[in-house]
């Protein structure tokens, strides 16, 4: 067996004191709910000062322009375009948004996903057979593994869209987005990605895919809290893209009161709905700030080390490991299916250990930027020793 990785001087630490809740508890579900940084409740303080001083006259002095100026903040952690970016409350208004620009008019009325993409967005998908779309479910192999070639088989000239995830929240599986893109648009296919599990711990580039639209949010690696999802749409793309799920915000005039038609904004506020919400956009700034500014690629770095760290003493305490081994295909979070996988994670909870358990793979943890070496050698100890007092 390989010797554990050790780091000696770990520089991503710097960032450790904005992350209260890391010391108070050991934080190992940031694939979940990233910590909080310290800086999100001086500027909840100021949005409610603001609000309360300068009432109505906050729209023009700040607010309308913050969800662009979030939206290009993210566009660069992804390698987007300035303007590309557009925010929403989550991912699943993010993609109805998206896919109610679609045409699922036959011959080419095809969905493809897999069973393994995230269950909010496949009701949504469910919903869209409703509008004509046949949907074309991806099944998994033995692990809840999917293979891309298996995708790639499914893509054909009826095919309008391809929606699916890039990292898999049950097994923290990546998938090579590649030839499932290259698949897609070679029958002339739209390709949307649910990034979710991947952006803010594995480095995105939506330019070099070639993706057409990506969502995500805010509340996992980016530590942005809940209440604040994103889509990006190519930019080539979005001038003919007449979402019919949209809203007065859209407008190319808003405070025009237009009862319509409809005259959409030709820039950033193209995919915008109504009312932005405000608040949880206030909250996700400083997370996204601090994950633009440490990088993501170191961030995956530290996290290839400490997740490798996991499974070798996963291993040696005879946890079994149901998440990825191979680097490239591992996403930020390790996987241990242990019996009473539910039991074990509520008494971990009860005890500060922060972590989840998900059917069918067990318990999920996941180190981020701010977790220390040791901790990981802790929360290891912890976990192989009360999955032993539960099988006792």
């Amino acid at each position: 067996m390989s010797p554990i990785p050790v780091q000696t001087r770990d520089t991503l630490l710097e960032w450790r004191s904005e992350f209260p809740t890391v010391e108070a508890t050991l934080h190992f579900i940031s694939h979940s709910l990233g910590a909080m940084p310290r800086g999100v409740e001086e500027a909840l303080r100021r949005y409610a000062q603001v609000w309360k001083a300068r009432g109505i006259r906050a729209w023009e002095e700040g607010w309308m322009a913050l969800p662009s100026e979030l939206g290009d903040l993210l566009a660069g952690i992804i390698g987007a375009e300035p303007g590309s970016v557009t925010m929403f409350e989550n991912v699943t208004l993010a993609q109805a948004v998206a896919l109610s620009a679609i045409d699922f008019t036959p011959p080419r009325r095809r969905l493809v996903c897999t069973e393994e993409d995230f269950p909010s967005v496949l009701y949504l998908y469910e919903g869209l057979v409703r509008r004509g779309a046949e949907v074309v479910r991806v099944g998994a192999r033995d692990g809840h593994r999917i293979e891309e070639a298996d995708v790639v088989a499914a893509i054909d000239e009826r095919t309008a869209v391809v929606a699916i995830s890039h990292v898999l929240f049950r097994t923290s599986r990546v998938l090579d987005l590649g030839p499932i893109v290259a698949r897609a648009h070679a029958v002339g296919s739209r390709v949307l990605i649910d990034a979710y599990q991947a952006v803010g711990t594995l480095p995105v580039d939506v330019r070099a895919l070639g993706i057409d639209f990506l969502t995500g949010g805010s509340v996992k690696w980016l530590c942005g809290g809940p209440g604040a999802g994103y889509l990006y749409v190519d930019p080539r793309l979005a001038p003919g893209l007449e979402p019919a799920i949209t809203g007065w915000f859209a407008h190319e005039r808003p405070f025009d009161f237009d009862p319509g038609p409809m005259r959409r904004h030709q820039g950033a506020r193209r995919f915008w709905t109504g009312t932005p919400g405000i608040p949880s956009f206030v909250a996700a700034r400083p997370g996204y700030e601090i994950v633009a500014r440490i990088g993501v690629a170191a961030i995956r770095e530290k996290s290839l080390r400490q997740t490798e760290r996991m499974i070798h003493l996963a291993d040696e305490y005879g946890l079994p490991v149901a998440s990825p081994r191979e680097a490239e295909r591992r996403g930020g979070t390790v996987v241990l299916d242990v019996p009473r996988a539910e039991a074990v994670c509520a008494a971990l909870l009860a005890s500060d250990v922060l972590l989840d358990h998900r059917p069918g793979v067990g318990l999920r943890l996941a180190p981020h930027f701010y977790t220390r070496d040791d901790e990981v050698d802790l929360v290891m100890r912890r976990v192989r020793d009360e999955v032993r007092k539960a099988g006792a």
